[in-house]
């Protein structure tokens, strides 16, 4: 581990499971869930103590806010090899979300700002209500993306973008989220938990390497070289179609008892 983590505040993120599902949510609403270093040690605590039935996740936010970034009463107190050691701590808490054991989903509603944004972007769906507003104020406080966002936002919106949010300040509201990357689904105010439910609910349904070989080959082969990616592509197929539970589901389809694809 790259630094030693905070004392959790785990009265920060709390957890509930709904079967194969567990919501985590960041509980802190009257500061707009901005991340303190407890409460992101907290959320690291949290994924790391899921059950084993968990097959799929949503990250929440309460009160009227997703989260509004980094609690910025803690950065005045760092130099600068604090400020490195705490950059790399983040690093390895969302990278160990985002190439976890299970998708996760994030609902997202009001403020999504610098840290928010940064841990939205770990997630691998996202879903925005009408109400979601994304920023990264840092160019004009001074600081830059600490928490992984300078890698993972381009990737999501493209890097010109990202420099246009952080040079001019620029707010991108929830209806041009999803045609620029930002969120996958976009749904009307109040409704992101429930079609972030709804999705990681649809989600754990399928078979469990399947999934893993989404999350952790998909993001490593498209910045792979062509001829290194079909070769990564083959071993992932291999692999997960010698799942037990997927030569399951393949004969059912043969039979006839399997799910058919529709349109909804």
């Amino acid at each position: 581990m790259p630094a030693p983590y905070a004392t959790p505040c785990l009265e920060e993120v709390s957890v509930e499971h709904r079967g194969a599902i567990s919501i985590v949510r960041l509980c802190r609403p009257k500061k707009r869930n901005a991340i303190s270093d407890g409460l992101m040690a907290a959320i690291a605590r949290r994924f790391d103590e899921l059950p084993e039935s968990t097959r799929a996740v949503v990250i929440d936010g309460e009160g009227d806010h997703f989260c509004a970034g980094l609690d910025l009463s803690e950065l005045k107190e760092r130099d600068a090899v604090q400020g490195l050691h705490h950059s790399r701590s983040w690093h390895h808490i969302l990278t160990a979300i985002e190439f976890g054991r299970v998708p996760i989903v994030a609902a997202l509603h009001g403020a999504v700002v610098g840290g928010g944004l940064e841990l939205a972007s770990a997630c691998h769906l996202r879903v925005a209500d009408e109400t979601t507003f994304f920023a990264l104020p840092e160019g004009s406080r001074g600081i830059f993306v600490g928490g992984g966002g300078s890698v993972r936002i381009p990737k999501l919106i493209g890097a010109h973008r990202m420099l246009d949010m952080m040079l001019t300040g620029r707010v991108y509201k929830a209806a041009e989220s999803v045609s620029i990357g930002m969120a996958q689904y976009l749904v009307p105010p109040g409704q992101s938990l429930a079609k972030a439910i709804e999705l990681a609910e649809r989600i754990a349904q399928n078979a469990p390497m399947t999934n893993y070989a989404l999350m952790h080959g998909l993001p490593r082969i498209a910045e792979q070289p062509a001829d290194h990616g079909f070769l990564t592509e083959a071993m992932l197929a291999a692999i997960a179609q010698s799942a037990p539970e997927a030569k399951a589901r393949v004969r059912a389809f043969l039979d006839g008892t399997g799910p058919k694809v529709k349109a909804d």
